[in-house]
């Protein structure tokens, strides 16, 4: 099932909560797979790429999230071989590039990013809590 921008999106709503980083039991849970099903989908596509936290288990950005629950209705809704997955992925894939100009980068947030210096330190405390 696609989107009118084009994007794919899972059969079945999962809300992703608020957050900017997920420990892999977490996206195990969101994506309802096993996590060596995750390590698995790793290795077949490259662009899920988790960082190791400070003990060493793997750290998932948002947009890995995103894009496991894609691959995720791909093999299990739309029964997709992992290949077939890949290729439709890479078909739907439009690089998107952008020159950041040194005067475009802030250390403070904008009225126009959304956020509160509340939401961004307890985003980054959330960061410490899971890389300890």
């Amino acid at each position: 099932m696609e989107t009118a921008g084009g994007q794919l999106s899972p059969a079945v709503e999962v809300s992703i909560p608020d957050r900017l980083v997920f420990r892999i039991g977490d996206v195990s849970r969101l994506a309802r797979v096993k996590p060596h099903v995750l390590r698995y989908w790793e290795t077949e596509f490259p662009a899920i790429s988790p960082k190791k936290g400070g003990t060493g288990q793997r750290v998932y950005r948002r947009k890995d999230v995103e894009l496991i629950l894609q691959i995720r209705h791909l093999l299990y809704d739309r029964r997709f071989t992992i290949e077939g997955a890949r290729k439709h992925l890479a078909d739907k894939v439009r690089p998107v590039k952008r020159k950041i100009s040194a005067g475009s980068l802030s250390l403070f947030p904008s009225p126009e990013s959304g956020l509160s210096l509340a939401e961004i330190k307890r985003e980054l405390q959330s960061i410490l809590e899971l890389l300890d």
